[in-house]
């Protein structure tokens, strides 16, 4: 479906890439921007990635370097499961090994997580950092209730061998806290993915926020707990995350000519 992060392919760039390749890296380079946006981005550091669907397992990341909030699809980098290039737009781009171990990773084992986004969010890594991990204390801490996975801090991902481990504890889970680290969510589209770490975002603020206020914490009953995030999976959720996405969009619409090109 054709939405706000899509634009025609650009005459310059025909017979190097595709129209399908195009729209991913358009779709790529606008939620690079809204992660800027919504301040959740690290200098240059952290990594979204997509799967271009063309069937050939290659995916797009960042061209290390680039400031999120510049991002266009051009800059983006096409690679293999194995991180190598393969890119004829970008044949000599440059791609952080630590963003290649960790999303190489889940794309290998869970093919149906098209999109994935690790964050280094002030509140994120606070977050990683207690020994609770997430409390399910608010709304949105409830919509990852029995959904959110944990992965121990081996130090920077540079080791392939983290992979096998990092798969291993996220298991069906589509969110995982990365211990002393930050976040990381998979998405089955962008919008799913996009809506995943907002929350997970959100539910990160309000836990340090409310921890701040030195006072005793209330904490809803185990049956609502399980009824709520229940209630967070249901069918109507792919619609939601559409429109959230689309909506998202609108507040960076004046960039478009920039990201799609």
């Amino acid at each position: 479906m054709t939405t706000l992060a899509h634009a025609p392919l650009p005459a310059e760039y025909a017979g190097q890439i595709d129209d399908i390749e195009w729209q991913a890296r358009c779709e790529l380079a606008a939620l690079y921007r809204l992660i800027a946006y919504y301040r959740m981005t690290d200098l240059i550091d952290t990594h979204l990635t997509l799967r271009i669907p063309d069937g050939q397992d290659h995916f797009l990341i960042n061209h290390y370097g680039i400031p999120f909030e510049c991002m266009r699809a051009s800059d983006l980098v096409r690679i293999d499961h194995k991180g190598s290039v393969v890119d004829r737009l970008n044949p000599e781009g440059h791609v952080n090994t630590a963003g290649f171990v960790i999303h190489s990773a889940v794309h290998m084992a869970r093919p149906e997580l098209s999109c994935v986004i690790h964050t280094h969010t002030a509140a994120g890594m606070a977050v990683a950092a207690q020994q609770e991990g997430l409390l399910p204390i608010t709304q949105h801490a409830l919509r990852f209730y029995g959904h959110l996975a944990y992965h121990e801090y081996e130090g920077i991902a540079l080791d392939l061998a983290e992979r096998e481990r990092l798969v291993a504890d996220l298991g069906r889970h589509r969110a995982m806290i990365l211990r002393n680290h930050g976040l990381l969510v998979g998405g089955r589209d962008v919008p799913e993915a996009f809506m995943d770490i907002y929350f997970l975002e959100r539910a990160c603020q309000a836990q340090i926020q409310a921890l701040s206020g030195g006072r005793p914490l209330h904490y809803p009953d185990e049956a609502t707990r399980q009824h709520t995030a229940a209630q967070f999976d249901s069918d109507s959720e792919a619609e939601i995350n559409r429109l959230a996405w689309q909506a998202a969009l609108t507040l960076i619409a004046d960039q478009h000519r920039q990201w799609c090109s």
